[in-house]
């Protein structure tokens, strides 16, 4: 039974998966103080990064680049060097734990193919990342004040002037920001050292001058029946992920894909609100609030990532996110994940979860069978659905994603199956996409106010002036 399997997964961690992470954090903390003054605990942090890598193609150079940052001299190559062991570090447990899931679920992956790597144009932009992030790694979290911060305004600015390099200044732009509200971050009680080492990592990691392939892109055409969506909110940013199974118009295998659509915002836009952010996107968010499926053609596909493309899809007819999820996802076949985003929490499976029942504790829930547990990721239930803990407690039967996360295995709802007040309730995140259909919750929203339409209004006044 697949419910039983995951739950087994709890009992099977990977072995060398908690020293690879022991290894990881004493890293981090170590970049917590910088590397102006390497004490005795961070030296032996970095040693073990270097005896991680023991036999690897890694090793020689990282033992080079903790050598120099241990006596006080290393350069930004060095800093690459240390970046790239700790990525290939998660990216093997991130392989380990996917390649366990796989063999619980009998899911079928295509292998990683892309072409290797080669030196690319020296970039001006790329350097002036590079410096500042060394800066960053000199000062350390805790070293961290206003003059180095203002200081990234330039590199982002000349990385957004290349299309190539957006992601980087998306990156970096992001990396200040968090930092700007923290400060000052050397009176924070706990510094949030696991994110912002993944940040700084990806990003020391993207700034060098060297191509980086992705893999093979397609364009694919078929049919494509959404299974849930993932909504990630930030303070300036909305994103909605939609995980779903794709049939290929000429009989190919069913494939598992996602595909995603983002919008700018302030922080006042939360909850449903956030909705008539994506409104360049009718056929999307017709399919979701009207659980339909859509036809798509020569849309790029990139590994598990298809790229939305609004005019090339149009929607068809009634799909039930659950029955294709019986249906099809026993037999999807997934996409192999690219090398730089292989990371535990990065693990976003999707599955069918039935016949459980839920036990609550305060602000935790989970899901049982037999006497094994599974966690639901709670704090993952986004506001702008109408998922909400009480229906999640409710429910029998969920599609979900399957994460690794703080350690352990969970589950975080995209659609639940549930019954209340002895009726049967089925709820899903993207249900509200065309607008909100919980009375209450229109009630609420209505009274306090339509902010993205005053918010147009005001912008439109101050165009006209």
């Amino acid at each position: 039974m697949l419910s039983t399997q995951l739950a087994q997964l709890q009992e099977n961690v990977p072995v060398g998966l908690a020293d690879a992470d022991a290894v990881v954090a004493g890293f981090d903390d170590a970049l917590v103080g910088g590397f102006a003054r390497i004490g005795d605990e961070a030296a032996a942090a970095l040693a073990a990064l270097a005896g991680a890598v023991a036999g690897t193609p890694l090793h020689d150079r990282v033992a080079e680049a903790v050598a120099k940052v241990t006596a006080g001299s290393f350069s930004q190559e060095d800093l690459a060097a240390l970046a790239g062991a700790r990525s290939a570090l998660l990216g093997a447990a991130h392989d380990a734990l996917l390649g366990q899931f796989d063999a619980a679920v009998g899911r079928e992956r295509t292998p990683w193919s892309a072409p290797v790597g080669v030196p690319a144009e020296v970039s001006a932009p790329r350097g002036a990342a590079r410096a500042w992030l060394h800066e960053t790694a000199v000062a350390g979290w805790r070293g961290v004040d206003h003059d180095l911060l203002s200081a990234v305004g330039t590199p982002v600015e000349a990385a957004l002037a290349e299309p190539g390099l957006r992601r980087l200044a998306v990156l970096l732009d992001g990396i200040a920001a968090e930092l700007r509200a923290s400060l000052p971050v050397a009176m924070m009680a706990q510094v949030p050292a696991r994110r912002w080492a993944d940040l700084w990592s990806r990003a020391v990691l993207l700034a060098q001058d060297w191509s980086v392939p992705d893999g093979d892109v397609e364009t694919i055409t078929g049919r494509l029946l959404p299974l849930g969506v993932d909504i990630h909110e930030h303070g300036t940013a909305i994103g909605v992920q939609v995980h779903g199974v794709l049939e290929p118009a000429d009989g190919g295998a069913v494939r598992l894909v996602r595909t995603t659509v983002v919008a700018a915002k302030v922080e006042t836009i939360t909850g449903p609100a956030v909705w008539r952010l994506l409104q360049a996107h009718p056929v999307l968010l017709a399919a979701l609030a009207q659980r339909r499926a859509v036809t798509v053609t020569d849309l790029p596909l990139h590994g598990g990532d298809l790229r939305w493309i609004e005019a090339q899809a149009r929607v068809g007819e009634p799909a039930d996110p659950f029955a294709a999820a019986r249906l099809l996802l026993g037999t999807a076949v997934a996409a192999a994940t690219a090398p730089l985003d292989r990371h535990p929490t990065a693990i976003a499976e999707p599955v069918l979860l039935e016949g459980y029942t839920v036990r609550q504790d305060d602000d935790r829930l989970t899901v049982e069978w037999d006497g094994r547990q599974l966690p639901v990721a709670v704090d993952r239930l986004p506001a702008a659905g109408p998922l909400t803990p009480a229906l999640v407690a409710a429910s029998s039967c969920c599609v979900g994603l399957l994460r690794f996360d703080g350690g352990r295995w969970l589950v975080q709802p995209l659609a639940v199956q549930a019954t209340v007040k002895r009726k049967p309730v089925e709820a899903h995140n993207g249900d509200w996409a065309e607008g909100i259909t919980d009375p209450k919750v229109a009630k609420v929203e209505a009274k306090a106010g339509d902010a993205v339409a005053v918010l147009r209004e005001r912008a439109g006044r101050l165009l006209r002036r």
